[in-house]
């Protein structure tokens, strides 16, 4: 997965567009017509708003999958602490197949990434070759996810 700059915050959507996302948020595989008749639109219209909401990067439509169902045994969250450039060391972190997210972040790390692995040695693999061999990574701790508690992409709309 590649990193993308994060959009400006509080970017003006109107309660119509706002009730698209929501509806989406829900289920991304709904009938656009479906939506236009909760929200008082066409479904060409919803079409034509769901599509400027995706090239203006207020949202993405993609299909969240299991891990462990695919083949990835392990997930971890890798706190990194990390001298220099924080933008350019995460640029490079995103760039490694096994990560799904990075985060640079105020706290006791620079960094927070999320890695899916196939198994043990596949993980010790990816932060020993992959990040703490990275210029400016100073130290990484590791946390391997046992279970799964709460995911969820349905945090509604400001």
């Amino acid at each position: 997965m590649t990193t993308r700059p994060r959009q400006d915050r509080g970017h003006q959507l109107d309660d119509t567009s706002k009730a698209i996302i929501e509806q989406l948020q829900q289920n991304g595989r709904r009938a656009y017509a479906t939506i236009g008749r909760e929200v008082g639109l066409s479904e060409a219209a919803v079409r034509q708003r769901v599509q400027r909401l995706l090239d203006a990067g207020v949202m993405q439509i993609v299909a969240v999958t299991d891990p462990v169902q695919l083949g990835f045994a392990l997930q971890a969250m890798i706190g990194i602490r990390a001298d220099g450039d924080l933008t350019e060391i995460a640029d490079k972190i995103g760039k490694l197949p096994e990560v799904d997210y990075v985060i640079i972040t105020a706290g006791s790390f620079d960094i927070l990434v999320e890695i899916v692995c196939e198994d043990e040695a596949h993980l010790l693999s990816v932060v020993t070759n992959g990040i703490r061999a990275l210029p400016g990574v100073r130290t990484t701790e590791t946390f391997v996810y046992l279970k799964l508690a709460k995911q969820t992409y349905t945090w509604g709309t400001r």
